[in-house]
């Protein structure tokens, strides 16, 4: 077998690992959209392995945190593959977040990816949540509903102690590993974070018979899909959960946007809520890994 090096990745790879990945999916990848980012990255590092001097795969690695590494854009040139490239990635990887101060390592993969499964589980990760995306376009006027009192509003830093309190007896919260999403990354939902959140004014709560009855933090985002309001946790009964995925698609033509983004626990019950709110789901799901360092 070849011998594999590891080292960050300089500018001149930018060709090889391109032409790697352009059929990573039926579409092609996004690599070349966060190659100069990634390379670049102060809070991060992008590695290439290279056997024989030609690189073969790509793992990129950025701190959340200063205890919480994410990982991502693992790529293997598939003429290399099951030669043990990806495994040297993580390897490395991995002591880098150590080296680093990280206290946790994440990843996200498709639920259908068998290879990479295997792979994170071998690199003793466990699975801490599972997601389905789902995607709606604004509320057309003839089809509102007249919510009454229902309406989400904006939390203050008055409800954060309500919000912790909610959290700490949701059954959702640890189901989906006390995450918040962005995209395709997750973060720790912490009081710090969430503090942040509520001064952005991206938290909504629902308040239902003088109590707090469902929750949801959100973002708004723009990128080559468009402008979008990202749903990244949200928390309630069905039916809280349902009105407020409404209401949000009610609002985001005031908000200037185009969609509303969810990544969706894989819940029955939450997935039964965004239905019902007329949100489409692509039937993909994605799982959510994580590596406690020491």
């Amino acid at each position: 077998m070849s011998q594999i090096e590891i080292r960050p990745a300089r500018p001149e790879d930018r060709d090889a690992v391109l032409a790697f990945c352009v059929h990573t999916w039926e579409w092609g990848d996004y690599i070349e959209y966060v190659w100069d980012e990634w390379l670049h990255d102060p809070h991060g590092l992008l590695l290439v392995a290279l056997i024989e001097g030609k690189p073969v795969g790509i793992e990129h690695m950025r701190m959340l945190t200063t205890i919480e590494a994410w990982l991502e854009g693992m790529r293997v040139d598939p003429a290399y593959r099951r030669q043990g490239v990806a495994a040297a990635l993580s390897t490395e990887m991995i002591a880098e977040a150590m080296r680093r101060g990280a206290k946790v390592a994440r990843l996200i993969t498709e639920s259908t990816n068998n290879n990479s499964i295997r792979l994170v589980e071998r690199g003793y990760m466990r699975q801490v949540g599972a997601y389905a995306p789902y995607k709606a376009l604004p509320v057309p006027a003839v089809a509102k509903r007249q919510y009454e009192q229902e309406i989400p509003t904006l939390a203050t830093s008055a409800d954060l102690d309500d919000i912790i309190d909610y959290l700490n007896v949701s059954n959702i919260f640890p189901v989906v590993g006390g995450l918040y999403y962005e995209g395709f990354t997750a973060y720790s939902i912490t009081q710090e974070m969430l503090e942040a959140k509520i001064a952005a004014q991206n938290v909504y709560l629902l308040r239902r018979w003088e109590r707090l009855d469902g929750l949801a933090i959100v973002q708004p985002r723009e990128g080559r899909q468009g402008k979008n309001l990202f749903i990244g946790y949200i928390d309630g009964t069905t039916e809280s959960i349902s009105l407020m995925a409404y209401a949000l698609r009610d609002r985001i033509s005031e908000m200037n946007l185009d969609t509303v983004q969810a990544n969706v626990p894989d819940l029955i019950m939450v997935r039964d809520a965004f239905t019902g709110a007329e949100y489409e789901w692509d039937g993909k799901i994605f799982y959510t890994y994580e590596r406690i360092l020491e």
